[in-house]
């Protein structure tokens, strides 16, 4: 997508986003309505766009275009409050994500250091967008989260003994990025990681969901946490608290905080 079709937020739009994101991107007149979790950890900020069914994607594997024009501009204006974006391996092999941040005068400095969640070490850095990205100065080099063994070529590898290919120890992750300097996250997908961070309201600290008006029907990829019961009885999974509502063009966007 050129550059040019991310243009600036308005005012009001900004102002509707920023109680929600972390403490450095607060202006004076702004408090923050999220109250940050643990000093050891960083701010996570979990976002996403979905369907009116709740679908992420069409299949596992698919790239679905949900966004539309102002909804691809806030996210590159929250990309730009982030210190990192996060992604699991699945989303960075299937959809080659640039995970870099075309907001209006946005530097290599205002980037956003990518990270890929990766311990089976199956995404290929060399020849990615990524890397191509970062060495054309157009974003910063990126770092795989895995547990264990040496970076491939000058990527750095963020070693986390806590996961391995069978699961991933999420507050031991957010621990080994906050160590290395990480003070916000910013959550982009895949499924996997959407849904095993809402079944973890404890980690994170603002939900913002783009909600596209489009249906994508039954087989599709859902956002959705595992089912919870409590005395043999399902109830609710994951709930948002202190919500706001706007429209972004045609998409509406909601930010909350969990409950935990």
């Amino acid at each position: 997508m050129p550059a040019t079709d991310i243009t600036q937020l308005s005012n009001e739009e900004a102002s509707f986003l920023n109680p929600y994101l972390p403490e450095s991107a607060q202006t004076q007149t702004q408090p923050s309505i999220t109250a940050h979790k643990s000093p050891s950890l960083p701010f996570v900020t979990l976002t996403y766009a979905c369907s009116l069914d709740g679908m992420i994607a069409l299949a596992p594997g698919v790239r679905t275009p949900l966004s539309g024009p102002q909804t691809k501009s806030m996210t590159h204006y929250l990309r730009l409050k982030h210190d990192a974006i996060l992604v699991g391996a699945g989303t960075a092999v299937a959809d080659a994500p640039s995970l870099n941040c075309r907001y209006p005068g946005a530097g290599l400095g205002e980037q956003p250091r990518p990270v890929v969640v990766d311990p089976s070490r199956r995404w290929v850095v060399e020849g990615s967008a990524v890397a191509r990205l970062a060495a054309a100065s157009k974003g910063k080099e990126p770092w795989v989260v895995s547990c264990g063994g040496d970076g491939v070529g000058a990527v750095k590898v963020v070693s986390v003994q806590g996961i391995s290919k069978g699961g991933m120890e999420w507050e031991e992750i957010f621990r080994a990025l906050k160590a290395e300097g990480v003070d916000s996250v910013m959550i982009e997908g895949g499924a996997t990681v959407i849904n095993a961070l809402l079944a973890r309201p404890h980690l994170v600290d603002s939900v913002i969901v783009t909600i596209a008006p489009t249906w994508l029907g039954q087989g599709g990829l859902a956002a959705s946490p595992a089912g919870v019961e409590d005395g043999g009885q399902r109830v609710n999974a994951a709930s948002l608290r202190e919500t706001s509502w706007k429209q972004f063009g045609a998409d509406a966007v909601l930010c909350g905080k969990p409950t935990a």
